[in-house]
């Protein structure tokens, strides 16, 4: 088995006019004391030199290889070039302008973990609007990350986003959809499909032998026997049915209602929940500052803190690192349980 250390994390830079670059300062800056694991960001040294001194961060930016990184880490932050830096990177002001150079870091950041020069991807914050004006054509992260993993492995993927923070894992089964489609998108068949690559990562990325998973209803009660909706029995119930059949510890549908109180939540590893909000509320209301989002599914490991770009505070300080310390952290655990797997 072997015992050499793991590379770094590669750090997508995220919209640079956005927290992204002060929560990966800060994270830096407190590495020794946190005991972070190393990691490089993909991202325009001097934009994020010009942010440290701005917000007064005491942090020295070194361009490097990503080779180069782990060596560098513990005495400045490691940044691998882009080839489109920021022209246009004015703090709390969006443009379109840094499109290329964002999709680019996200890209470089997949391509050098597919290639074993990082272990994980660690994502900072994008705005959609931005992207879209540039031509950007994917909902959003999760499903572009899948688009880049189909490109490279040339096999389909189906991306599952989870919450996961110290209290609660949660996870939607239709994710970026207008509430109006979840009846018309949900299936008995995307609810195992989901619930499979959830129960397959939580065993090979986070060392759980038998995962269980707690499924939630999509209607009030469960659907009161078909009194509130006959969704429940018709897609979710057959979905539960044929999870445990294939030997998944699964069970629903349940009331979302009294899921996530802190008797339930003992009962179970991972919440499937049928929409965005039904599971992200519970997720950010226990875990706002310390929640992770996780994308399952891929042939990588891929985290981001559990926020956005928020403009209206970029550059003043007042940006808590603690989502993202978390993400950091979490790709590394993954990261060490997916070796172990590996090598049993």
């Amino acid at each position: 088995m072997s015992t050499s250390p793991l590379p770094p994390l590669a750090v997508s830079c995220g919209d640079p006019a956005g927290i992204g670059p002060d929560v990966i300062l800060a994270s830096w800056s407190m590495h020794k004391q946190a005991d972070l694991p190393p990691f490089y960001v993909i991202g325009d040294p001097a934009h994020l030199q010009a942010r440290a001194d701005a917000i007064g961060i005491d942090v020295a930016v070194r361009a490097v290889a990503p080779q180069a990184a782990g060596s560098v880490f513990a005495d400045a932050l490691p940044v691998v070039p882009l080839e489109n830096p920021f022209t246009s990177a004015t703090t709390g002001q969006p443009d379109p302008a840094n499109a290329a150079g964002i999709v680019e870091s996200i890209d470089r950041a997949v391509a050098d973990t597919l290639n074993g020069l990082a272990s994980a991807v660690v994502t900072a914050p994008i705005a959609k609007k931005p992207l879209y004006d540039a031509g950007f054509a994917h909902p959003g992260h999760t499903e572009y990350l899948a688009t880049l993993s189909e490109s490279h492995t040339g096999a389909t993927v189906l991306p599952v986003m989870m919450l996961a923070g110290p209290k609660l894992r949660a996870v939607p089964v239709t994710i970026h959809i207008p509430l109006s489609r979840v009846f018309q998108d949900l299936t008995s068949d995307l609810i195992v499909r989901t619930c499979r690559i959830v129960s397959h990562d939580l065993a090979s990325r986070f060392g759980i032998a038998r995962p269980r998973l707690a499924v939630a209803g999509l209607n009030p009660h469960a659907g009161e026997g078909g009194a509130l909706g006959h969704e429940d029995d018709a897609i979710v119930r057959p979905a539960v049915e044929a999870l445990v059949a294939s030997g998944i510890d699964a069970w629903g549908p349940l009331p979302a209602d009294t899921m996530f109180h802190d008797r339930a939540r003992a009962t179970y590893d991972a919440a499937i929940c049928m929409y965005h909000d039904q599971a992200l509320i519970p997720a950010k209301a226990l875990g706002f500052d310390d929640s992770v989002n996780v994308t399952l599914g891929l042939p990588f490991i891929r985290t981001s803190p559990d926020h956005g770009t928020a403009f209206d505070i970029a550059g003043t300080g007042k940006a808590r690192p603690d989502s993202f310390i978390a993400a950091l952290r979490m790709a590394a655990e993954m990261s060490a349980h997916s070796r172990q797997a590996a090598a049993a």
